[in-house]
């Protein structure tokens, strides 16, 4: 599902990532571990396609991204890429259901359809009765549910997430961790976590861990 190869990204003279090789199995759940610097998130941003390397590929589900323009980019990453971050990055103006449907607005699917779909996604992950509340509402682990859904909008082949349960309580933490794990049994969901929780690490098929921008 995923293959990098010899990825190398500077910034300025500082080497972040020194020839990383990548290979992730379609519904393979794989945790990237390591200090702070070693080069884990900018290795999760090359393959989500948000940023771009000095050397090195990225294919995604056998599509190579390499010469791609920065707008077909964006549309690749709509379309086959999902994203979880650490702060769950909701718009405050919208309610849970209209941030849901965000990435099928971007890529124009109807109203009607797109309204269905994240509905449908709200109820399978326990918020269907939060869809019309506003951000400010909703605890940290009701937010970080309702960023998993807005991941997941477009059907996407892969899912990123970036220390996704590092701004939550153990408690939210676990129920969070758990989601990841059942989206990977009802769905066959790849997914690659970058984690500081040696928790959430070991449950993973593989742990790989940075140093020095790379794998050891």
């Amino acid at each position: 599902m995923i293959q990098a190869t010899n990825i190398v990204k500077s910034f300025g003279d500082l080497e972040v990532l020194r020839g990383v090789d990548l290979t992730v199995d379609a519904g393979e759940i794989v945790s990237i571990v390591g200090a702070s610097g070693a080069g884990k998130t900018t290795l999760l941003q090359i393959i989500g396609t948000l940023d771009l390397p000095d050397e090195g590929t990225i294919s995604i589900d056998g599509m190579s991204t390499s010469g791609m323009s920065r707008s077909d980019l964006s549309a690749f990453r709509n379309k086959h890429l999902g994203f979880v971050f650490q702060f769950h990055r909701l718009l405050p103006e919208f309610n849970a259901l209209e941030n849901v449907m965000m990435p099928a607005w971007i890529a124009g699917t109807s109203d009607a359809k797109g309204r269905l779909r994240a509905t449908q996604l709200l109820q399978e992950l326990g918020m269907g009765h939060r869809m019309e509340h506003n951000p400010s509402e909703l605890s940290g682990g009701e937010q970080q549910r309702v960023a998993v859904a807005r991941a997941l909008m477009n059907g996407p082949r892969v899912l990123l997430a970036d220390e996704p349960s590092g701004n939550l309580d153990s408690e939210n933490a676990a129920l969070l961790h758990d989601l990841f794990f059942d989206l990977r049994e009802r769905l066959g969901q790849t997914i690659v976590i970058v984690t500081h929780n040696e928790q959430l690490a070991q449950r993973a098929d593989r742990v790989l861990r940075m140093e020095d921008g790379q794998f050891v």
